[in-house]
This record gives C-alpha cells, sequence and structure tokens, in this order.
C-alpha cells in the first residue's frame, strides 16, 4: 500500500513563508507527476503546481514567483516552498502522486495525502 504523508503546513503572517513537503512510501516503482493542490472553504480545490519525473512545472497564475516546487526521485518527496505567503493562500493543501506505478507491469494509479492546513493571517 502507498501514502504520502505531508508536512509543513501553520499559520504564517502576509509576506512570510512555508515549506511543505510531501513524502510517498511503500511499494513504489515509479511516479509520473507530483503536485500540490489547495481548497479553501467554500471553494473547488484546485491545482497549484506540479512536476513530472524529469522536472517540468507548471504554476497557476496567482503563485507564480512566489511558490517554487521541487522533487527528489530518490526519496519520492516533493517539497513547496511558499514565499510571499498572502491571505487568500490560506487553504488545506493536498499532495498528490499520478501515474505512479508499484512495480513495472502495474497500471498507474494516483494517490493523495491527507491534506496540511495553511493560513495566512495577521
Amino acid at each position: 500500500q502507498v501514502q504520502l504523508v505531508e508536512s509543513g503546513g501553520g499559520l504564517v503572517q502576509p509576506g512570510g513563508s512555508l515549506r511543505l513537503s510531501c513524502a510517498a512510501s511503500g511499494r513504489i516503482f515509479s511516479i509520473n507527476t507530483m503536485g500540490w493542490y489547495r481548497q479553501a472553504p467554500g471553494k473547488q480545490r484546485e491545482l497549484v503546481a506540479g512536476i513530472s519525473s524529469v522536472g517540468t512545472t507548471r504554476y497557476t497564475d496567482s503563485v507564480k514567483g512566489r511558490f517554487t516546487i521541487s522533487r527528489d526521485n530518490a526519496k519520492n518527496t516533493v517539497y513547496l516552498q511558499m514565499n510571499n505567503l498572502k491571505p487568500e493562500d490560506t487553504a488545506v493543501y493536498y499532495c498528490n502522486a499520478d501515474g505512479l506505478k508499484s512495480s513495472w507491469w502495474d497500471s498507474d494509479h494516483a494517490y493523495w495525502g491527507q491534506g496540511t492546513q495553511v493560513t495566512v493571517s495577521s
């Protein structure tokens, strides 16, 4: 069984920084894409940033220039460095691993973390 465990959320003042981490564990052969989504109260879950196995990244427009996603393939871990945080960044942040194979003959699967709360407030 595969698990994704997130860490690094918390309360921060506007303009502050946080770093989220997400480690995938269990029987893992490969992971195609890893990413971070967020969901604010009353809103739909949205993609914040994603990174492919070769390091190609994408960001939602509202975080470009402030957030940086990175990945350590050897550790099956993805990070999200969040700088210059704004109150509108407040949400539960979820880690996602997509195209995960437990063996080379396995089909692709997607997994989610349990979520970590990020609150930006003075």
